[in-house]
């Protein structure tokens, strides 16, 4: 029962819908996501809660005006904690040969072993900048909401850093692929 996949043309009038009355099996909606390629991306903090980061896809542009992105992260994480603590982040956008890093920030390894793979500098709000991400973007998070799992940070960018690189990595179909630009 879990393969079939139910199409229905949903309108504002439709009050039969509801979020108790419809789900989705979580296998199926997992297999779903991952023919949604995106973009991998390192997520970091340091502030009065500390340093941490973590590996997410899930970073969405909202608005050109003023620059605002978005990031989702499970509550249930490691590093949620310092992230909610803290009310910065930068999110670095990887290069094609950034897998590795990719990895160990997605991985139970120690914050020290996570920040030792690679160089690190600073923008505006103190938050780690991978020295060679294809761009950086330095926020202040000016919101959060919660659902399901997890929290959505909704940053206003302060400051952008653009890399040299120009081949971008992306995580499709459970697996690492690179991107030529």
């Amino acid at each position: 029962m879990s393969d079939l996949i139910v199409e229905r043309h949903v309108t504002a009038n439709d009050a039969t819908l509801s979020a108790a009355t419809v789900t989705v099996d979580r296998q199926a909606f997992r297999d779903a996501m991952a023919k949604l390629s995106a973009a991998v991306n390192v997520v970091t903090t340091d502030g009065p809660a500390g340093k941490a980061g973590f590996t997410a896809s899930a970073v969405s542009s909202v608005s050109d005006t003023p620059g605002t992105l978005l990031v989702c992260l499970n509550r249930g994480s490691s590093v949620y904690p310092t992230f909610q603590a803290n009310t910065h982040l930068c999110i670095n956008t990887l290069a094609a040969h950034h897998e590795a890093l990719s990895t160990l920030f997605g991985s139970p390894s120690s914050t020290e072993e996570r920040f030792a793979a690679a160089e690190w500098d600073v923008l505006h709000t103190g938050s780690p900048v991978l020295r060679d991400a294809l761009v950086a973007f330095d926020c202040r998070v000016e919101e959060v909401v919660s659902a399901a799992t997890h929290d959505i940070f909704i940053c206003r960018v302060l400051a952008i850093k653009q890399g040299e690189g120009t081949d971008g990595l992306v995580y499709f179909s459970r697996r690492y692929h690179a991107v030529r630009g």
